[in-house]
């Protein structure tokens, strides 16, 4: 059995995939589901979960629905244990990200912050937009 590609996807993409199915962040969201193996942890999935409670988003997806695509993707990706801190990013908070890719071995980082994408390659990780992923 060939190993799936391991990846973490931001939450910026993953909303995306939500709110907008037809854009660039949500196709490579959609490839990567097919391909490889999505990583998560307790503070990506906390982040998600905040994000996607804001209000702002009402007009566009109902609270129901929102919670359902955040226990959908928690099925289906792997929780990983961060067993590293790391702190490089210019943005702490998307440290995170990083921990989270070191954690759980992923080859690939799938964002559109730039502040995580003047860092590719981090560690033997690639960091690259969802433009980019799909063009691969």
């Amino acid at each position: 059995m060939i190993a799936r590609e391991r990846v973490v996807i931001d939450t910026s993409a993953l909303v995306s995939r939500l709110l907008l199915p037809a854009s660039i962040p949500a196709q490579a969201v959609d490839r990567a589901l097919v391909g490889c193996q999505l990583l998560v942890s307790d503070a990506t999935l906390m982040e998600l979960a905040t994000v996607l409670g804001r209000p702002k988003f009402n007009a566009y997806v109902s609270i129901e629905e929102r919670q359902q695509f955040l226990r959908l993707f928690g099925r289906v990706a792997e929780r990983v244990p961060i067993v590293c801190i790391v702190r490089a990013c210019r943005d702490p908070n998307d440290d995170k990200f990083l921990e989270l890719a070191i954690s759980g071995e992923a080859r690939l980082i799938i964002t559109s912050d730039a502040d995580l994408l003047v860092l590719d390659p981090f560690q033997g990780i690639g960091i690259i937009s969802p433009a980019d992923y799909l063009s691969r």
